[in-house]
């Protein structure tokens, strides 16, 4: 995240959690300028208003997406930028945190101090053993209806029932002009027949070869047969019931309001949620 982003992402949280409130973004970025009472114009990173029910205010945000905590110049230049443009409130928002002369000014100066930081390393770990955002949970109500063709029995003419307890893809059949089949294909065909039927219904068809011959691929036996065959059904099952999914979305920054107390998580889809500890 570079520093454009963070000021994005302040501006997001902000008018986030104060939409219920009525606050409003007013201006941020590099083109939001206000002019002071100097005829001096200053740069806010991120403007908003709120209102009270009587009166409207404006509150200036001031973000430094730096490496090193926030010292008291930038509290003492926040608060030279609301009092000449009679802004009323000012907020400094860092990511690593602010020097104790920082924090004692601020307070002096009614200036708030928020920490908002990605997750480090130690943080991330915490949070991969635990929950960490849980959003609700999904109920999937699911009702299917499942056919499947079942074949019952192979039977050979002559019978010939060490045959019939063989696997079928190692059966192929030779007709009398000499043409070879496997067994499979066959089975394939009759399965389509048995999608047509009634469930639990049974088909039984007689397949005539006519002077015909078995093939083990295996054992490479041939055993002369006149014909065979396949019986079968359909069957039909339901398949229904209920599947219930939690839905959990992965943190991504934390954010503490130091003078009020307060802690949020921001999870990487944007939801926002105060921490209750």
């Amino acid at each position: 995240m570079n520093w454009e982003e963070y000021e994005d992402v302040t501006k997001y949280i902000y008018e986030t959690l104060g939409h219920k409130k009525g606050v409003k973004i007013v201006g941020h970025g590099k083109d939001c300028k206000v002019k002071g009472t100097s005829g001096v114009f200053h740069q806010i990173d991120v403007l908003i208003s709120y209102n009270d029910g009587d009166n409207d205010y404006l509150i200036a945000i001031e973000c430094k997406h730096w490496k090193k905590t926030v010292n008291k110049d930038v509290v003492m230049k926040l608060v030279c930028v609301i009092e000449d443009a009679r802004i009323h409130k000012g907020v400094v928002v860092s990511q690593k945190g602010f020097t104790k002369d920082a924090r004692l000014f601020a307070k002096y100066k009614n200036i708030d101090l928020t920490v908002l930081s990605e997750l480090d390393e130690k943080d991330q770990k915490k949070e991969a053993q635990e929950p960490s955002f849980e959003i609700g949970t999904l109920i999937v109500m699911n009702k299917v209806e499942r056919s499947r063709p079942e074949i019952l029995s192979i039977t050979f003419d002559p019978r010939k029932p060490e045959l019939s307890s063989l696997p079928p893809h190692l059966l192929i059949l030779r007709q009398k002009d000499g043409k070879d089949t496997p067994l499979n294909h066959y089975i394939a065909t009759f399965k389509k027949q048995l999608h047509k039927l009634e469930a639990e219904k049974i088909l039984q068809e007689y397949y005539d070869l006519k002077e015909g011959h078995l093939i083990n691929k295996a054992t490479k036996e041939i055993v002369p047969i006149r014909g065979f065959t396949l019986k079968g059904k359909l069957t039909v099952k339901n398949i229904s019931g209920n599947r219930q999914i939690d839905i959990v979305d992965e943190v991504w920054m934390k954010m503490k309001v130091l003078f009020e107390g307060k802690s949020y998580t921001i999870s990487k889809t944007g939801m926002i949620k105060e921490d209750r500890k």
